[in-house]
């Protein structure tokens, strides 16, 4: 579910039937399209994560609620994914965009989505030819097999859930620990979570870190090799980016999608603050 620029640069120059997706995002910055228009992979059609991979309509969720299948099925026709075609996503920090993606659409039951490996500034540094300006795809015909992806082909946790697996929150360390809280309204973490933030399963050029790395990781955790691991964040995003990284490993991991964004939303639910 990992392509490298490399891998991609030879695919884009072969001509070989692929769709790329550009998913620029960051929590400062939402919207990425202006960065896309400034230079893209060739072909690459501009993705938003909050209109098109998320349906803010959706009330009790967390601050990015998933989409319907319905959605993005007709968003990935937009973009013109094509049945049998590989998708690759990209973005240019720290995999948050693309993990996202990934995760919709292959949550959605779309197959063979790939993250690329290294994002954009991968591309560049393998020389890979950037375009400008926005690209119209013809449309596409793929047919997604999840209307619901809270219950779709990857898997879910409930808030009521969380208590059965062992959990990792993504969040960087001063929010896990409570000691800020830039966005929601309550700071800390789920009670018995441990803290393994989104960055630190990505090397010095934002590619993913080996599968002996991660290891090492969830071994200073004291997560097994049996566990059953469940991974939240702020509101799903960056979650996103250790159940890929869990996924290129050969681990399973379910997404708590909804997130501390909506646990610190319902006045019930216990908060703890700490290093553990």
């Amino acid at each position: 579910m990992l392509i490298t620029a490399e891998a991609l640069v030879d695919r884009v120059a072969a001509g070989d039937p692929v769709t790329v997706l550009d998913v620029r995002w960051t929590l400062s910055e939402p919207d990425g399209r202006e960065y896309y228009l400034q230079g893209h992979v060739p072909g690459a059609v501009y993705v938003s994560l909050d209109d098109d991979l998320s349906d803010h309509n959706v009330s009790g969720r967390g601050r990015h609620p998933l989409p319907s299948g319905t959605a993005v099925q007709a968003a990935a026709r937009r973009w013109g994914i094509r049945a049998g075609q590989t998708v690759v996503v990209y973005d240019d920090w720290n995999r948050a965009g693309s993990a996202r993606a990934w995760w919709v659409l292959t949550a959605a039951g779309i197959p063979d989505v790939r993250i690329l490996d290294g994002g954009w500034a991968a591309w560049k540094a393998a020389g890979g030819r950037v375009d400008t300006g926005s690209v119209e795809p013809s449309a596409g015909d793929v047919t997604v097999t999840h209307e619901d992806l809270y219950a779709g082909a990857l898997p879910t946790l409930t808030a009521d859930e969380v208590s059965n697996r062992r959990l990792l929150d993504a969040r960087a360390p001063e929010r896990f620990r409570g000691d800020v809280e830039p966005v929601d309204a309550v700071a800390g973490h789920i009670p018995g979570a441990r803290n393994l933030p989104s960055t630190a399963l990505l090397t010095q050029d934002e590619s993913f870190i080996s599968d002996t790395a991660l290891e090492g990781l969830l071994a200073a955790r004291d997560i097994g090799a049996d566990a059953q691991i469940g991974v939240y964040c702020g509101s799903g995003i960056t979650a996103a980016v250790a159940v890929a990284a869990l996924t290129a490993a050969g681990r399973d991991a379910a997404l708590f999608p909804g997130s501390w964004s909506q646990w610190s939303s319902e006045p019930d639910r216990p908060v703890a603050r700490g290093e553990q």
